[in-house]
């Protein structure tokens, strides 16, 4: 296995294990597949992503977390974790997605590379924890636990009857680890309860939310799923094995990681192992899965609204209205979510948010991009985003960053016009370099090779104007490029 790892790894053997690679399909519009909702900032001037770094940036011992995360997503997350200084001890790049108990798995064994006594806290990218304090003090007792091999699962304490999430059934205590009597072997692991159900379960005592947070020892892990999942355990071991290095990232192999089963590690593990454990903990804990808990999460004001952007209401009650380009203006409403993008508007009954992902099947299944990206779309350079799209023509602005330049590309379908707005632009069409100054332009036919480069400290913007009888990003045949993409479809 060849890879591209932080040598000066702490003497601490817990490292974060952060989770990123879903879409957050439930908060479309603001979440889409190519920009999903870990990614964006929901509750606060950081993305979620960042939050779940930064919780362990100012504690000792603990090691740069290690990111399993989309390909799609790998320089969006790595300058996000640059942007607040953030090093990662590993960034993992999974070729499919696979759930959670291949993705642990794959990071125990490169963990285990440099560390065989590495004890894992696995924990999704998106999750909301108020109470820090709480938190790290159930680390604590878990760590306990994980040492003496068991498995963890992190019970949070049930504030309402939840219909949204999965139970856990405590079981007796494990005093021999703990005299507190704060770690508790699990009775069983339960499915989304009915209402009814959920009422039951708060009113006993005896069940906890399935936070989806873990903590296990990496050969503990690997030794359960080679009894209970052998064939997943082969998948991942190929996959790391055959993997490569890829700038600063760990590429899986993807023909073997597309062998792998998919699974989740409470399906695949914890629900059949012998040797778990849950620690419980009231820590303010959200998963943030839908428009209502971010309702649920933010500040309201005197009517019970949460209003962000440019908002105006009238005899509205008990909403969550998000304008990100536009004025929304609602009058005589009363729980509903209004979420407006630059190219969709979200309207349901608060109490119905849990079917925004009909949604998202539905545009998949009519073949539309609503739900893959949104109008701007970044890559490593910096972003571009649709101004105009007709048949045979298309408007962009092109942002590209201090220094930064795209790949040496040509197009067999379309020719291209660039007009510099703002910054300085170098031009390269064939075999010829031009510098171009604000106002300046260059029009690029179709099949010459071309690169757009910023030679200069302040962002570059370019307007681009492309025609021709195809118009869609897979049309790129890339000859040089700094950031080593193999996918077409990426500008």
């Amino acid at each position: 296995m060849q890879q591209n790892m932080n040598s000066n790894i702490t003497d601490s053997s817990v490292y974060p294990v952060i989770l990123s690679g879903g879409s957050g399909s439930r908060l479309w519009p603001i979440s889409r597949s190519l920009h999903p909702k870990q990614l964006q900032p929901l509750l606060a001037e950081h993305s979620l992503l960042q939050d779940t770094a930064l919780r362990f940036a100012g504690q000792n011992g603990y090691p740069g977390p290690v990111v399993i995360c989309n390909d799609e997503h790998r320089f969006l997350i790595a300058e996000q974790l640059r942007e607040k200084q953030l090093k990662p001890t590993m960034q993992i790049l999974e070729p499919v997605g696979r759930n959670t108990a291949p993705a642990a798995a794959v990071a125990a064994m490169c963990l285990q590379e440099t560390d065989p006594d590495a004890i894992l806290l696995l924990m999704p990218a998106d999750h909301r924890i108020g109470d820090l304090p709480a938190f790290f003090d159930a680390i604590a007792s878990a760590r306990l636990a994980a040492q003496a091999g068991m498995l963890v699962t992190f019970g949070i304490k049930p504030a309402h009857p939840e219909t949204g999430y999965g139970y856990i059934r405590q079981g007796p205590a494990i005093a021999s680890l703990c005299e507190s009597e704060v770690i508790y072997k699990v009775d069983r692991f339960v499915e989304k309860p009915d209402r009814e159900t959920a009422q039951a379960y708060l009113d006993s005592g005896d069940y906890f939310w399935n936070s989806g947070i873990f903590m296990f020892r990496a050969d503990a892990f690997l030794q359960q799923l080679a009894i209970l999942q052998p064939e997943i355990l082969r998948a991942c071991r190929r996959a790391t094995e055959q993997g490569q290095s890829d700038l600063d990232f760990f590429r899986l192999d993807k023909e073997s990681f597309a062998t792998c089963p998919a699974d989740s590690i409470d399906y695949a593990v914890m629900e059949h192992a012998d040797n778990v454990a849950m620690v419980p903990v009231d820590m303010d804990w959200s998963d943030v899965g839908s428009w209502a808990a971010l309702w649920d999460l933010a500040q309201h004001d005197d009517s019970g609204n949460s209003l962000i952007g440019d908002v105006i209401t009238k005899q509205t009650r008990n909403s969550y209205i998000r304008a990100e380009n536009r004025l929304i203006a609602t009058i005589g409403v009363e729980d509903l979510v209004v979420v407006e993008t630059a190219d969709a508007v979200l309207v349901a009954a608060r109490d119905k948010v849990q079917q925004v992902k009909e949604v998202v099947d539905t545009l998949k299944q009519d073949g539309r991009h609503e739900h893959r990206n949104h109008q701007r779309v970044y890559r490593p350079w910096g972003f571009y985003e649709t101004l105009d799209l007709g048949d045979r023509h298309q408007v962009k602005h092109l942002m590209v960053k201090p220094g930064a330049q795209l790949s040496l590309q040509m197009h067999h379908h379309r020719a291209e016009h660039w007009v510099v707005v703002k910054g300085s632009a170098r031009v390269t069409r064939n075999n010829e370099t031009h510098l171009l100054a604000e106002n300046a332009s260059i029009y690029l036919p179709l099949g010459c090779s071309h690169r757009l480069e910023n030679p200069g400290s302040v962002p570059l913007s370019v307007i681009e104007v492309q025609s021709g009888s195809y118009l869609g990003e897979d049309d790129i045949v890339r000859f040089d490029d700094d950031y080593q993409r193999h996918d077409r479809a990426a500008e």
